[in-house]
């Protein structure tokens, strides 16, 4: 598709009578090659990049600017792969095309500015990186400054023309996203030269104002917003950054602040605004100079008074949000979620003053606090907004530190007692059946959910019911804070990691806590509402995760609800993250009820899986596989099923092995059925169509560590005979990739291979084979490999399961391979120092861990890669357990090859160790 093509299907797509045609056609452009691979080669004739480098710049220009917001993801992507370097002509044509007064074609300009450089805000320092912002700076570094002079100068020039200056803003914008982009990881010299312009210039538009920018919509931020908003994160930055240079121009802006906190109203639109200024306070107040100037009782009273408290009571447009929008209520008030709200930022504020002078804040809130419940206790159903600002204010002060996703608050402010406080004012509303705001109760459960790790195993016993109780609540927002506060208290463990709540405690209720969970996930049964509150769902998957085994008496009950679901909700996936939680919860219960159950699940899942799979529902593919495997390796001792023997065949399509998310999975299902059904394979001739599988996936960089493992589950479960005629294939892929493109990872990675082979000499493999194969593609290329990449590679090996096969591979080398005892001899001696030294940190036997890691969804990037379920994750594989202390498997196969009479270990070591090695040799070996 062409470029211009592009963008009218892009632009259709905002249209609501032609987005549905406009998207299937995006999708169907989505399914073609990218722009290039993981190692940089273009999937595109050479041609077409060009044409679309060459174009791309005057597209985004002619474009709206609606269109130029997608747009710019496509450049990022190739400017993730080109630039700078295949991509140098780059800056030169966008400084080319900015005008002197022109803001349409300058924003179209900065946009694509700005796609790019904002790469490097989440960048780690490296001196490539530095290289490529340097190069940016040389030639677009005083075209900048020119520019953002110039937007001011016709700024001032327009104050009466609203249209100009309208685009003269979306201008400024740009530029402010740009300074931040540009001084993300260095201050330019070019601008620490400017400082004293560029802050006056910042300063200037952190006060300005004009009639014609206002919008008139409460809820609707307009240009001055979005400019002051730029304009404070560029100074957070600086501030927390540049303090050596920047201090000195502080002052100003934080007097601009409080003008602009204790002026402007409650109004939604303001609400980045807000939350961006309090953020710069907060880090002001990080730098001890600044932060004395709110050392005193009076400062610390006029800051809680004219600035925590506006913004952290209760307006009401939070309150019809509640009412209205009850699941976006929900996402922003959570912790870790409501970044841009007043409240998270008023709260930041708070405490870092709390963290300067403790006894001073805590002093002056409870004052406010108290007062509070005062005016609530005068007149509940009246002032009960009261109480929600008490309680937020008490919180946020007993509160030290982050809270933790997995503990809550783990430090508390010891001027206050929170249980007591939770005792006193809160556990009413939590108990009382009566008449209680149901946002009252919400902050009951969320101070319970704040303060967990604070409440004792007793205290929870009795706090628990309460929790679960509030399930049964009709109010939304209510009954899902419940199921977010159970879930995590669930997961809370004590210092020895034994649950707060435990299985005991909650297997009683399960089977009503389930029903009830499934009933308010499908009280509306529209695709869209059903996956609406993941926070449900991951309650779901909590309870199954808790009671394990238990869930066998109410399996066709679970089973039904997740079929149900999965059937709706596969129409039109709408809700990763309800998606994610969905498969983990039926990730557990597969887990626990499958190894007692296996038939009634998999007659339940297997039509529905092969219905997900034959529709392409791409959302769910990755996880159905992995589903899949769980399935059959969930009874190893059967054989494999029929509908595992029909699956072979389609799962080894190419087109299901393009998509990254689907690979990681594929390999483990194809290794699971590789594992139970080697036979089916090797009938149905389809080996040759995994090792070609297996090629392509070693081939690249992004997917060797998958090649690697489908070719040891190949070898491991495909007969020495057979697979014997394919391993000169398989070694010319690997010495390919080592000699052509190598990398760290994929060096240890060929190590961790030898040793599988080596160590598998009962099964006609071991050191002796692959020596001989080796030496067919050029003879003595093994002994160059060994010493410049097996043995040094060792010592970097970690996994305790990668060690324990290098000590076996190398002790069957010692006692078992002709090469080594025969014509390797230096060889062999490397080998015995390479053993002991594995042996000075002997690999210990690897315990099973039944504790199942969370996941932060917010770190995760659905829809990118693959997702790995947490419930069903597949454990190391240790193809020698048998071998539990290697110390004394070690000693006692060197005895016994010694005494076999064809080897003599003793008069080996003796000729071709040093005395130091020799000594240390015997400590372990007796001999």
């Amino acid at each position: 598709m062409d470029l211009s093509r592009l963008a009218s299907v892009l632009e259709a797509s905002l249209d609501p009578n032609q987005n549905k045609q406009a998207e299937t056609v995006i999708s169907q452009e989505e399914k073609k090659p990218g722009f290039s691979d993981d190692v940089g080669t273009y999937k595109l004739p050479a041609g077409e990049v060009s044409a679309i480098k060459r174009e791309l710049i005057g597209l985004m220009i002619s474009v709206p600017a609606n269109i130029q917001y997608q747009l710019g993801d496509a450049i990022g992507v190739i400017a993730d792969s080109d630039f700078w370097e295949r991509w140098d002509t780059l800056v030169d044509d966008l400084v080319s095309r900015l005008t002197p007064d022109n803001p349409r074609i300058n924003n179209g300009v900065l946009q694509v500015a700005h796609s790019i450089f904002k790469r490097w805000r989440p960048l780690y320092r490296s001196d490539e990186l530095f290289t490529e912002i340097n190069h940016v700076l040389g030639k677009f570094g005083g075209p900048y400054l020119a520019l953002l002079e110039n937007t001011d100068r016709l700024i001032d020039q327009n104050q009466a023309n609203q249209a100009i200056l309208s685009q003269l803003f979306s201008s400024l914008n740009l530029l402010m996203k740009l300074l931040y982009d540009l001084s993300v990881q260095d201050l330019p010299p070019i601008f620490e030269d400017s400082l004293q312009s560029l802050t006056s210039l910042l300063h200037k538009y952190l006060t300005y104002d004009n009639p014609l920018l206002r919008t008139e919509d409460e809820n609707e931020a307009g240009p001055l917003e979005f400019v002051k908003s730029g304009v404070f994160e560029v100074l957070g930055l600086y501030v927390h950054k540049y303090e050596d240079v920047f201090d000195q121009f502080v002052g100003q802006f934080i007097e601009s602040s409080w003008n602009l906190l204790t002026t402007v109203g409650p109004e939604t639109k303001y609400d980045i605004l807000i939350s961006k200024s309090l953020h710069f306070l907060t880090l002001v107040t990080r730098t001890p100079g600044h932060a004395r100037s709110f050392n005193s009782d009076n400062t610390v009273n006029q800051v809680v008074d004219r600035v925590i408290i506006p913004n952290l009571t209760l307006r009401d447009s939070d309150v019809e949000l509640f009412e209205d929008e009850p699941i976006e209520f929900i996402r922003r008030d959570l912790e870790g979620s409501d970044s841009d709200t007043r409240r998270r930022a008023a709260t930041d504020f708070l405490q870092q003053l709390l963290a300067q002078f403790q006894k001073t804040v805590t002093e002056v809130v409870i004052r406010y606090v108290n007062h509070y419940l005062s005016e609530f206790s005068n007149s509940p159903s009246v002032n009960w907004k009261s109480k929600d600002t008490a309680l937020y204010l008490f919180s946020s002060v007993a509160a030290k530190g982050a809270v933790t996703a997995s503990q809550g608050v783990k430090s508390v402010n010891e001027f206050l007692n929170v249980v007591e406080f939770f005792q006193s004012h809160i556990a009413g509303d939590l108990v009382s059946d009566s008449r209680v705001e149901p946002i009252l109760k919400v902050d009951a459960i969320k101070y319970l959910y704040i303060f967990r790790s604070q409440i004792s195993r007793d205290q929870w016993r009795e706090a628990f019911p309460l929790l679960v109780k509030h399930l049964g609540s009709s109010d939304y927002v209510v009954y899902t804070y419940a199921a977010v506060a159970v879930e995590r208290v669930l997961a809370l463990t004590n210092d020895q990691h034994q649950p707060i709540v435990s299985r005991e405690d909650v297997s009683g209720l399960s089977s009503q806590l389930l029903q009830h969970l499934f009933s308010l996930i499908e009280r509306n049964l529209e695709p869209a509402k059903i996956q609406e509150n993941e926070f449900l769902m991951r309650c779901i998957m909590r309870v199954l995760i808790v009671i394990r085994e238990g869930v066998a008496p109410v399996t066709d009950t679970v089973l039904a609800h997740f079929i149900k679901i999965t059937q709706i909700t596969s129409h039109n996936p709408s809700n990763p993250r309800f998606t994610y939680y969905h498969f983990e919860a039926l990730g557990a219960f597969i887990r626990f009820a499958s190894p007692s159950q296996a038939s009634k699940l998999e007659n339940g899942l297997y039509p529905l899986f092969s219905n997900i799979l034959q529709n392409d529902v791409q959302e769910f593919s990755p996880y159905v596989f992995q589903l899949l495997s769980a399935l059959l390796e969930s009874n190893p001792s059967r054989s494999l099923p029929d509908y595992y023997i029909s699956l072979i065949q389609p799962i080894l399509a190419p087109e299901l092995w393009v998509s990254k998310g689907n690979i990681p999975a594929l390999v483990r299902l194809l290794s699971s059925i590789l594992q139970r059904g080697s036979s089916e394979i090797l009938r149905a001739d389809l080996l040759k169509s995994i090792l070609d599988i297996f090629q392509q996936l070693v081939s690249t960089k992004a997917n060797e560590i998958y090649g690697f493992e489908l070719l040891e589950s190949i070898v491991a479960n495909i007969p020495r005979e057979i697979i014997g005629d394919y391993f000169g294939l398989i070694l010319q892929a690997l010495l390919t990739r080592l000699q052509n493109s190598k990398t760290d990872a994929f060096a240890l990675r060929f190590v961790r291979f030898y040793y599988f082979i080596a160590a598998k000499d009962d099964k006609g493999l071991g050191a002796d084979f692959f020596i001989t194969l080796i030496d067919q593609f050029q003879s003595g290329l093994f002994v160059q490999l060994y010493l410049n990449i097996i043995l040094p590679e060792t010592e970097r090996l970690v996994r305790m399961l990668d060690r324990k096969t290098a000590v076996i591979a190398l002790t069957k080398t010692i006692t078992h391979s002709h090469a080594f005892t025969e014509r390797y001899k230096k060889g062999w001696a490397y080998s015995c120092e390479a053993l002991l030294k594995l042996l000075k940190n002997p690999p210990i036997p690897t315990t099973t861990d039944e504790t199942i890691a969370d996941q932060d969804v917010d770190d995760m990037s659905f829809g990118v890669g693959f997702t790995q379920l947490q419930t069903i994750k597949r454990p190391p594989r240790d193809d020698w357990s048998d071998v539990s202390n290697v110390k004394t498997w070690v000693a006692e196969q060197m005895q016994t090859a010694n005494a076999r009479g064809d080897v003599n270990i003793v008069n080996y070591a003796n000729e071709r160790l040093s005395p130091e090695i020799r000594q240390l040799f015997s400590a372990y070996t007796g001999l």
